[in-house]
């Protein structure tokens, strides 16, 4: 199932760059999804593809089964809206998993850290601090005891870097909830 979904993701996001093709961050992300096992490196290979592509969320399910459709689903933001509304949004949602949905947590984690780390590595401080601002927010809504310790303790890394690059400790920026 994990090279069904690399494929899929890959034909997805085929156009999309970011400076680099757009699979370089989904193989960010699903590199930090490794030790949480198939499900989790599936959802990271599909986590973008009902916003970036013309996928829908029953071709997933088909594909892919039930579970992984709705984690993926949970994911999924409106292009639509502007980036506030969008991860205010998400944050409501995410705050509201539990179960084995919680795969989904697991999995805006580590799209989270692999978005950092890139922001880092270029010293990309719009990035940065558009991170930063959403960080309180997005750890109230995501953030699991025992869930991924792991992505977490590495995000508290990247969160402490990044405030050290852009000069701005997070508790002074504002939140997006």
């Amino acid at each position: 199932m994990i090279d069904r979904a690399r494929k899929f993701a890959e034909k997805a996001h085929a156009k999309q760059k970011y400076k680099v093709p757009y699979m370089f961050h989904v193989e960010a992300v699903v590199e930090l999804l490794k030790p949480y096992g198939e499900d989790a490196i599936v959802a990271g290979y599909l986590h973008d593809v009902l916003e970036d592509s013309n996928a829908n969320i029953n071709e997933i399910e088909a594909k892919f089964g039930a579970h992984i459709a709705k984690c993926v689903s949970l994911l999924k933001d409106d292009p639509e809206k502007s980036r506030l509304a969008r991860k205010e949004e998400a944050c409501f949602r995410l705050k509201q998993v539990t179960g084995k949905e919680q795969l989904a947590l697991i999995v805006a984690a580590a799209d989270r850290l692999a978005n950092m780390q890139a922001g880092i590595m270029t010293r990309d401080v719009k990035h940065l601090e558009m991170y930063l601002k959403e960080w309180e927010a997005f750890k109230a809504a995501v953030y699991r005891p025992g869930l991924c310790d792991g992505l977490w303790s590495a995000l508290h890394g990247a969160v402490n870097e990044a405030e050290t690059i852009v000069g701005t400790p997070h508790r002074q920026a504002r939140d997006i909830a």
